[in-house]
Formats: structure tokens, sequence, C-alpha cells
């Protein structure tokens, strides 16, 4: 068990959190959730001893291990793959390091073999002969392939590292396990694999993500931070949402009803408080008044944007042809003879590891680069929106915010921009916000008010949950699902895929396509899930 009691934090004159008092239990998954800014990360430092509080302490059950995710990727870069997993439990890592040195000893002494005994002895008691299984086990769950297992985590790629500091944290049975934002660059398989390993981990775990189907599947608890407190609600975060709304509806209703009795006792006290045969009637409904006192219900602190799709045009049912599409990169072909036709119906969702493919497939259809070989075209009614996976060097300019989004509109008009600038909560001022000094998530935000500007019949989106909160991906999947035109999109947002697509395609390593008309959870069930790996051969059915 691991507990907050009474933290304070203050920054400055600002109290991000004021006397919390919080028991986190085994056997359970806790779901931090919070608007942007709200402290779940910060809290989740207090926990693991990297942040101290201002006061009030955190208690852990003597004895138990307690193991978060790393968030510095090149930490580890000096050690091998398998070394940095086992770190994960640095006492189990620490004996074997030291019982290598002994055992490398020229001249072994009678105390150095009585050292290795001992060492021996602790080492068998922490299943250590199993230590290189288990980690291989954990990385090839998540993707890391057996032959990257001796490599230096200097070698390996951003999300490969990431992928390895989660198994890290894995690694070893911790009884408390700290995860923030686990599911960060990992694809929709290895989220998949990790949301199993956490409905079947029979420890505490405390995790803070943006991703709704993760938190629904894995939490049992919601730990919900607002105003410096955390409320604490039993089910996942579909059940806290209904909940919190519930409380809201009834502390609103409880209201009502206390201001209608206030206004009853005081047109009472109004009408008799003068009449001596009444009077003492009037007192006594006056002390009545006195004590009846509303409760307080502070707006949330979560802002949710308005996305809001609306194409200018209706498209027609010639959308897109694609005909043998095939792109090498670095000598790895990532797209291989690729052909598929689009409807005016069509929510295509590009799902699957292979990041380089989709991202490559839709800059090719938006004639960023060339393809190798193939052709594609579309349909003469069709515009275009395009939200890029990488925009960085967009925002390195000098415009403000409102300077920068009047370029893609046909009306220049400063209220009409202002107006979609406001949906995406740039309110008042932050429109003259100079674009170089804007925040990740306001840059997506500004992306999207781009795309609800250009008037757009189809979309296409390369990961544009990235950076987002809770509520903006909310807010995001809304106005994909009423989105009247065509979608080509790529997320590792579980709930994005299953509510909005109706096709799913991936392309798989060596770039062919598997392309079905289903639904996400049907594709992820189907007997082609499972062979295609094997089989690499491009499929279609319309009746699936």
């Amino acid at each position: 068990m691991i507990s907050a009691n009474n933290i304070t934090l203050r920054v400055g004159k600002r109290a991000l959190f004021e006397e919390v008092n919080i028991k986190f239990t085994e056997g359970n998954c806790y779901g931090l959730i919070g608007a942007n800014g709200a402290g779940k990360s910060t809290f989740l430092r207090i926990l693991s001893g990297q942040l101290e509080p201002t006061s009030g302490e955190i208690a852990i059950t003597p004895g138990e291990r307690l193991s978060f995710l790393q968030q510095d990727q090149s930490k580890y870069d000096a050690f091998s793959v398998l070394d940095a997993v086992i770190m994960g439990n640095a006492r189990l890592y620490e004996i074997m390091k030291e019982k290598d040195a002994i055992y490398a000893k020229e001249d072994f002494s009678d105390e150095d073999g009585i050292k290795a005994s001992e060492l021996e002895g602790e080492f068998a008691t922490m299943n250590g002969w199993e230590a290189e299984a288990d980690a291989a086990m954990l990385l090839n769950g998540l993707g890391i392939e057996t032959e990257l297992h001796d490599k230096q985590m200097g070698d390996l790629l951003g999300p490969e590292k990431v992928k390895v500091l989660l198994a890290q944290a894995l690694f070893g049975n911790p009884y408390i396990l700290l995860l923030d934002e686990p599911t960060n660059h990992l694809d929709l398989e290895a989220i998949a694999w990790l949301e199993e390993f956490l409905i079947h981990f029979e420890n505490t775990v405390i995790v803070v993500s943006h991703d709704r189907y993760f938190l629904n599947k894995v939490c049992t608890h919601i730990a919900d931070i607002d105003y410096g407190k955390i409320q604490l609600y039993a089910g996942n975060y579909d059940f806290w949402y209904e909940s919190s709304q519930l409380l809201i509806r009834q502390m609103k209703e409880a209201n009502r009803k206390k201001e209608d009795k206030i206004k009853e006792l005081q047109e009472f006290i109004s009408r008799f408080s003068a009449n001596a045969s009444k009077s003492k009637q009037a007192t006594s409904r006056k002390r009545a008044l006195e004590k009846i006192e509303l409760d307080e219900i502070k707006p949330s602190s979560r802002k949710y944007p308005y996305i809001d799709f609306r194409p200018n045009r209706e498209i027609g049912n010639e959308v897109l042809l694609v005909e043998g599409l095939s792109k090498t990169i670095d000598g790895e072909k990532v797209l291989d003879n690729l052909t598929f036709t689009l409807g005016h119906e069509d929510k295509v969702a590009f799902v699957g590891g292979n990041e380089l493919a989709k991202t490559t497939l839709f800059k090719i259809l938006i004639g960023e680069i060339e393809p190798d070989a193939g052709t594609y075209k579309w349909g003469i009614t069709t515009t275009h929106g395009y939200f890029p996976k990488d925009f960085g060097d967009e925002f390195k300019s000098d415009y403000t915010i409102t300077e920068w989004l009047t370029q893609f509109s046909e009306n220049k008009d400063a209220t009409y921009v202002r107006g979609f600038l406001g949906r995406m909560l740039f309110g008042g001022e932050d429109g003259i916000k100079r674009l170089r000094v804007l925040s990740g998530g306001e840059q997506v935000r500004c992306q999207l008010s781009k795309m609800m500007i250009s008037g757009a019949n189809v979309l296409i989106l390369d990961e544009p949950t990235n950076h987002l909160d809770m509520e903006s991906i909310t807010a995001l999947n809304n106005g994909l699902i009423k989105f009247p035109g065509v979608l080509l999109f790529s997320t590792r947002d579980h709930q994005i895929v299953q509510t909005t697509a109706n096709r799913i395609m991936e392309i798989v390593p060596g770039g062919k396509l598997i392309d079905k008309i289903t639904t996400y959870d049907a594709y992820l069930d189907s007997d082609e899930m499972a062979r295609k790996r094997q089989t690499f051969t491009i499929t279609k059915d319309e009746n699936d």
C-alpha cells in the first residue's frame, strides 16, 4: 500500500495540492486524471520520491518495492537492452554485477567464496536465474524483437527506447507500479499487450493516461485531480464520468430545493414579521433560514474545445483511386504495390506498428513526396485537409496565431478567424500569441483550427492526438464522428478508431496492404489479424 498524508505542494504562491489524503491499495489499478496543468505527473513524482512536497508525507508499506516509468530516454544509452530492463529491480542488478566481479577475480579468496555464496542465496530468492528470460518476455510482448535484446540502448530508435523503459518499469513484479503516459509512442498492438498485463497484475498500479479506452480496460478506480484536491471513485473512466456528472446534477437539484425553501421562508418572514400574533413563527423561520447553506459547486478546471469539421462542398461518389503505389526509403520497401479505391462514405483507419509506411502514404497522397511507382487520382469534387505528424517547423515563425490562421481562410475578416480560434480555447489576447511560444498541445489545437477553417471534405490525419489532453481528444473524437466527408487517419487512440472508422487498413512489414471493411474491434478478432504476418498478401472482403 502507498498513501499520501496531508500532502501540500506550493509553487510560488500557488498551491498545486492542498492537504491531499488518499490511499492506494493492493490489487487495484488507479487512473489519475485531471486537466492539463492539474498536476498529474507532479503527483506521481511526489509518490515516487523524485519530488519533495512542501508539507505532508508519503507512506509505503515496509518492504514493498516501488517501480516507475523513467522519462529520460538517454539515461541508459551505455547499457544493453536486457541490462536496462533488469535494472528495473536495482537490488537484483546490483547482485548480478557484484557476483560477476567476484567470479572475475584471479585471486579468489575464502572471503570471496563466502560473499559469493550469500549473494547466490539472495539471487535465487529473487528468482535471479529467470531474470533474463523474464526481461525478454516483456520486451517481446511490447514488440522489441529478440535480435535487439543484446544491442546497446544508444543504438535504438526513440519509440524502441520507450518500450524498453516500460519493460524496465514492469520487470520483477513490483509491489507498487507508477506509470506516466505509458501508451505514448506505443502502437495499438503493444497497447493491447500492456492492457492484458495490467489487467492480470495483482499489485498496486497508479497510471496517468489520456487514452480513455485504456483507462476503461485496466482501471478499477479513478483518482480525479481538480482544484488541488483528489477525489476517489470506484470504477473505470466511463463510470467516473457518469458518477461525477450525476453528483453535479444531484448538488444542483439539492440547491434548487434549498432555494425554493429559502424563498418560501423569506416570503413568510416578510409578510408576518410585523404581525404580533405571528412574530414567534417569523422568528423561528428566521433561525431556519440562517441554517440553510447552499452547496458550493465549483466549475471544473476542465475545458472542452468545440471541434466541428464542416465541408464547404458535398463530396461526389468518386473520391480516390490508388493503383500500384510503391516506395522505398533508405533501402527499405515501405509501400509495395498498394491498390485500393475510396468511396464517399469511407472512414479509413490505418493501424499497426508500421508508422513510417502510414506517414509515407499520406505524404504521397497530399503531393508532398513522389512514389517510386504507381499512380493515385483524387476525384474532382474533393478538397483536402492534412494534419501532419511532424509540424514543428511551421511554428518557428513570428506570426501571431490570428495572422497564421488567416492565411488559410477564404474569409479574411478577423472576427471570423478568431471564432475558429475561440472554439479551440484561444480566447481574448491568446489570438496575438506568437507561434514560436506555443506549447505542443496549443500547436495541435492550431492545426485543428486550420483544418476546420479549410472546409475540406477529405481529412487526412496522422496521429492528431499527440500532445492533446483528454478533453481535447474527446472533442476531436466527437468531431470526427460527426464529419460527413471522407477520413483517412492514423491514431493510437483505440476509442477513436473503434467509434469512427468503418474500414481498416494495415500496411504490414514489407509494405503489403491488408484492407478490411469492418470495425476495429472486429478486425482485431478476425482470422486475418492472426495470419497477417505470415501471408503479407493483399486481401479485401466487402462482406466482412
